[in-house]
């Protein structure tokens, strides 16, 4: 009696069945892949900005630490508010007494310079230079200018100062921004503060 012969190897089914498999893997590791690629972009674009707003915000404490007298006699400080910031220093120390303005928009942080015009000396709005400083402010509502007064931290009640209490009480002031590259990521949000103190202010005591 012959006996059967039996063949080895896989049938068209078991094949298309093991393509479909490996696809789905490739797929996979292809997608986390890309995920992976783009939380570490996503990092690092995260920390370019804070180093980049580390920057602006050793620039702004210098400008308010130094600010000063308009040159036309004005009080150093214009405007104080939760988003905006706007005061006289000699931001580049070539004698003369610019207008500083420091605005927060949504996620852009706006900073805008005024040269004061030759006697009589004014400061004219339409003569602003603006330069976008970033784009990823991620504090929403949340204040990012604070001020406090000569007996911060001892009064915590009047501090942070009240809007109508700010120009004339305010001796220190802190910027708090929350940064981030992606909107709706809080989980990545990073947050700088810094204090400082304005001289003239202080001396003025």
């Amino acid at each position: 009696m012959k006996k059967d012969k039996i063949t080895a190897g896989f049938t068209f089914i078991e094949l298309l069945v093991g393509m479909v498999i490996l696809t789905i893997l490739a797929g996979a590791v292809l997608t986390l892949q890309y995920i992976i690629g783009q939380n570490q972009v996503s990092v690092f674009r995260n920390y370019l900005t804070v180093e980049d707003t580390n920057s602006i915000v050793s620039a702004f404490s210098r400008e308010l630490r130094n600010a000063t007298n308009g040159a036309n006699g004005s009080y150093p400080l214009i405007t104080l508010s939760d988003q905006e910031i706007i005061f006289y220093s000699d931001y580049n120390f070539d004698g003369k007494v610019e207008r500083i303005r420091y605005t927060v928009n949504g996620t852009l942080l706006e900073k805008g310079i005024i040269e004061p015009t030759t006697p009589p000396v004014s400061y004219p709005l339409a003569s602003e230079r603006k330069k976008n400083l970033t784009t990823s402010v991620q504090n929403g509502i949340t204040p990012v200018f604070y001020y406090y007064n000569k007996n911060w931290p001892q009064d915590t009640v009047n501090n942070p100062l009240a809007l109508a209490m700010r120009l004339a009480d305010t001796q220190l002031i802190k910027i708090s921004l929350t940064l981030n590259t992606k909107a709706n990521d809080p989980i990545r949000n990073y947050t700088i503060d810094a204090f400082t103190q304005v001289r003239l202010l202080k001396s003025n005591d």
